[in-house]
Parts: C-alpha cells; sequence; structure tokens
C-alpha cells in the first residue's frame, strides 16, 4: 500500500487527486494539502475583478467532495520539503510522510523585486487579478475608480510568465467602461514584457501578433513593448523601454487611476528555502524554486517526486531583450495530469516511467465581448499546429467551460 500526498487543489492539483484516486487500488492513501479550503476557478477571476461574478460564483468548499472520493483533505500549508527522508512538514508542525509526492503548488507572487508593486494588501500601489481574493480587492477599487475614471495602466513585467490574464483584463476594462458609457474619460495602455505585442511569452501563437494589434487599434489601447517596470509609486508608474538589444531608449512616467500588472513568480515559500541551502537550487529546484522535471514530470533526482502546473521549472523558448517566462496553460497542465497518473501507476505495478505530456495547448481569451482562441500543437514551439481565430463565440465558449470545469470538479 502506497501513500500519494498532493500538495496544491487548483485547477491542476484537483483533478490530479481525483485521476489517481480513479486510477489506483482502493488500498492506497491519496492525501490533499492545500493552503486554502477552497477551490476557486482561476480563469474566472478577472470577471470578478469588474463585478461580473461573485467570488461564491466560482469557488466551493473542498473537503466534502474530496471526503466524499476516499481523499483526505489537510488544509494546511506546507512549511518543509525532506526530499531524502520522504517526508514534508506542515505549519501545525506536524510531519507526513509518502510514498509519491505530487507538487500542484501554483506560484508565489514576486511583488517585492520592484519597489512599490503590488495590492494594497501587500504594501503595494496596484491590483492583482489572478487569485480570488485579489481579485475581490481590485474590484472594490473598480467600483471607487468608475467613479473618478482617469488613466488605466495595465500589463505584465518583467520576468512575467502568464500573459493572458493581462490582455483579458485590459480587454474586460475596456468593455465595462463601455457598458457604463465612461470609457472616453479613460486612456489605457498596455505595459508589457514581451518584445511585440502576442508574443505571450510562446515566440506568438499563428498570427496572434497582427490579430492582439487589430485588437489593440479597434479599442484604442496604447501599448510598450520590450518595457521593464522600474518603480511604482501612488498614481506613476516609471518604465524603460528597450530596444532589440536590450539598450534603454525610453524612460516613460506614467500617470494612472488604476492598475493591473502581473508580476514574476517564484516556487512556493517551502521550495524556495531549499534555493537558500543552495545557491543553484539544487537538485530539486531551479534558483527560483521552481521544480525540475525530466520528460515524465518527475524529478530527475527524486523519481518519486512529480511535479505539474506553474511550479514547475521550463526554460523561455527565446532569448528577449527583457526577460519573459514561458506560461504553463491549462491544457499542458491537463496533460501532465494523466501523464503522471498513468507514471505513478506504472511504478506500483513495478514498472519504469513511460508516459510523457503532450504539452499541447488550447487558450480561450475572453475580451469581454468577444474572445481570441489559439492552438498550438505542441505549446512550445517548433510545432505541428499554430491557429488563432476571433469572435464572439469565444466568449460564449469560455462562459460554457467555466461552467463545465466547475461543475465536473465539483463531481469529481
Amino acid at each position: 500500500m502506497a501513500t500519494i500526498v498532493v500538495v496544491g487543489s487548483s485547477t491542476g492539483g484537483l483533478p490530479m487527486a481525483y485521476d489517481v484516486r480513479k486510477h489506483l487500488g482502493k488500498e492506497h492513501t491519496i492525501k490533499v494539502v492545500n493552503a486554502i479550503d477552497e477551490f476557486n476557478f482561476v480563469p474566472s477571476n478577472p470577471w470578478v475583478a469588474v463585478g461580473w461574478r461573485k467570488p461564491e460564483d466560482i469557488s466551493f468548499k473542498l473537503e466534502p467532495h474530496l471526503t466524499r472520493k476516499g481523499i483526505e483533505f489537510y488544509h494546511q500549508t506546507v512549511t518543509k520539503l525532506d526530499a531524502p527522508n520522504n517526508k514534508i512538514t506542515l505549519d501545525d508542525g506536524s510531519e507526513m510522510d509518502y510514498d509519491y509526492l505530487i507538487l500542484a503548488t501554483g506560484p508565489a507572487l514576486a511583488f517585492e523585486e520592484i519597489e512599490g508593486f503590488g495590492p494594497k494588501s501587500h504594501g503595494g500601489n496596484t491590483v492583482f487579478v489572478c487569485t480570488t481574493p485579489h481579485a475581490t480587492e481590485a474590484f472594490e477599487q473598480w467600483e471607487e475608480f468608475c467613479e473618478n475614471p482617469g488613466p488605466i495602466v495595465v500589463g505584465a513585467v518583467q520576468g512575467a510568465s502568464c500573459y493572458g490574464p493581462a490582455y483579458e483584463f485590459a480587454m474586460i476594462m475596456e468593455t465595462d467602461l463601455r457598458k457604463r458609457k465612461i470609457r472616453s474619460q479613460v486612456p489605457m495602455t498596455f505595459v508589457t514584457s514581451e518584445p511585440y505585442i502576442g508574443h505571450l511569452g510562446l515566440g506568438g501563437v499563428g498570427d496572434s501578433k497582427g490579430l492582439m494589434e487589430t485588437e489593440m487599434r479597434n479599442r484604442h489601447i496604447n501599448w510598450i513593448c520590450n518595457a521593464k517596470v522600474t518603480k511604482i509609486e501612488d498614481g506613476k508608474m516609471y518604465v524603460d523601454g528597450h530596444n532589440n538589444k536590450g539598450d534603454v531608449i525610453d524612460q516613460h512616467e506614467l500617470p494612472f487611476s488604476y492598475s493591473m500588472m502581473l508580476p514574476a513568480f517564484k516556487g512556493s515559500k517551502f521550495l524556495q528555502e531549499l534555493v537558500e541551502e543552495d545557491n543553484m537550487g539544487g537538485p530539486l529546484v531551479n534558483p527560483r524554486g521552481f521544480v525540475k522535471v525530466d520528460n515524465f514530470s518527475r524529478n530527475p533526482t527524486y523519481h518519486n517526486i512529480y511535479a505539474l502546473g506553474v511550479g514547475i521549472a521550463i526554460p523561455p523558448v527565446e532569448a528577449t531583450p527583457v526577460p519573459v517566462g514561458t506560461p504553463k496553460t491549462g491544457l499542458m497542465i491537463e496533460s501532465m495530469v494523466t501523464a503522471i497518473c498513468h507514471n505513478i501507476e506504472a511504478n506500483l505495478a513495478g514498472k519504469d516511467a513511460h508516459e510523457e505530456p503532450t504539452w499541447n495547448t488550447v487558450c480561450l481569451a475572453d475580451m469581454g465581448d468577444t474572445g481570441a482562441a489559439f492552438v498550438a500543437l505542441p505549446q512550445i514551439p517548433p510545432r505541428n499546429l499554430t491557429w488563432a481565430k476571433r469572435g464572439k463565440w469565444v466568449h460564449l465558449a469560455k462562459i460554457a467551460f467555466e461552467k463545465y470545469f466547475i461543475r465536473n470538479m465539483k463531481a469529481g
């Protein structure tokens, strides 16, 4: 009998727990450790930030649904990982042994890397929309902003690796402003570390550059690419613009009344502590605390540790003048879930890991009243297929997918 521990229970960790429970025998123990006691459907958080969804629309308590499936739930934070001894420590001081550990932790948000960056709850001057509590905080400020509108600065800072929500939120805000009939009072600037609009951390997908530039022009949203944010004050953002060689060619002081910028990510705190023990991260994690994985989604040194999602180490797809990370998108993560489940199943049968995730992606990006769909097979080039299309059908498809995914996560 084996004990499989899943750390994290978001859009990767929860399906992971359900899959190992479904495919492994009942004699095995499945445990889920998560810092919060709720599941939040992350892709819907930008809608929460403008009031199109309420937190309760996209959230549910984890324990009843996991317990019903015979999965133990621990509402705890992991504070230490002792990989050589197959043990984790929880924030109540207790220790948990495992035979297999699956890290689906998601990221830590590196707001501290830029002065004045982050939500008010973090002591900063911007908002953030990728967690439900932060999106709720952003909505409160959005309502205040709409009472006294002014300039908006939105985008993603240097080192960011998740660009889709920045584009989505820019378009969602623009749509909401038009609905409120105050769009004419709000200049908008998109600031991004990408070398061009539509790069997405992926070197572009199909004609994503032309598609997204057209959308920005149609919505009168200005942009600054190859941008490095150096400081953020209350109502003002300092941005250096770079050329293709990485030289600073422009320095901007951008006033704003409301700003949402996506941060760079790091690995979870307990994984960052492994970096502190070894400046290069050692065998388990890289220097930013992301888990190193091989082609089978397992750590190359500790073969009983698997990892998936935003917390794994993937190099940038290409060199860029300003650092740009590689995103880990939904379908890509689901392919990791499937591979990990089958590889642990093989391990328990005395066989070697054999299944590799496809890393394909199908992305539905909402734009408020329309949307864009991107297909990249595989996600990281060179690809067998790239495709990008725009239309209202994408907006409707994303709404339908939200309902489908939340319903399935409740059902297990």
